[in-house]
């Protein structure tokens, strides 16, 4: 039997693949205003979509928006008033670094802990990665580092749960319309909102 044969033999015998599974199908946040802060009320039903513990996505929401909030659950409460956009980008985010297969692009992936060290394993392809454990997003940062209308040159270094480029410039989590992960793009700012910032490319 020549090589050939034997790949094609091999591939006959793996199980097929849904790939309509390995798209995510996550509910929009839904956000409700009450006095000083605003609740994220489906923040369970949010998690269970990426396959994630609710209180580890809350904490992340909580680093990306730069504040304080309380977990309840399948609801959660955070210090300041924010909108739908605020909370779907701060979701994005989490996608890009805890769901995200960065070799192939798929959700499909295990959040486990190794010798102490969160790692993301993809089921799809069989890769893995350490995932990063960064430091609070803080609004104390001296000087903007991007301004709305302006132009800049970023490098797309992850992909948005709606398939949008993310890059990072000084404190900003910047969402990138129409780039993709590796690209280095001019993109024009059209939105910021605390540390995130929405953008086009140019």
């Amino acid at each position: 039997m020549d090589y050939a044969d034997s790949l094609d033999r091999a591939f006959d015998t793996l199980p097929e693949r849904n790939y309509e599974e390995s798209r995510l199908n996550v509910p929009d946040p839904e956000g409700e205003t009450d006095g000083a802060f605003t609740r994220l009320t489906n923040l369970g039903n949010i998690a269970d979509a990426l396959g994630r513990e609710p209180q580890h996505l809350h904490r992340n929401i909580q680093r990306e928006l730069g504040t304080n909030g309380q977990f309840d659950g399948d609801r959660a409460r955070y210090n300041g008033s924010f909108t739908v956009a605020d909370f779907e980008a701060a979701i994005d985010e989490y996608v890009a670094e805890y769901v995200t297969c960065t070799e192939c692009g798929l959700p499909d992936t295990r959040l486990v802990t190794e010798d102490g060290v969160d790692m993301l394993r993809c089921e799809a392809c069989g890769a893995f990665r350490p995932v990063q454990k960064r430091a609070a997003k803080t609004q104390t940062n001296t000087g903007p580092a991007i301004e709305e209308g302006g132009t800049y040159e970023l490098e797309i270094t992850g992909t948005g749960r709606k398939g949008d480029g993310v890059a990072e410039k000084g404190k900003y989590t910047i969402f990138v319309t129409g780039a993709r992960e590796g690209d280095t793009v001019r993109a024009l700012i059209e939105r910021t909102s605390g540390t995130l910032a929405f953008a086009r490319k140019v």
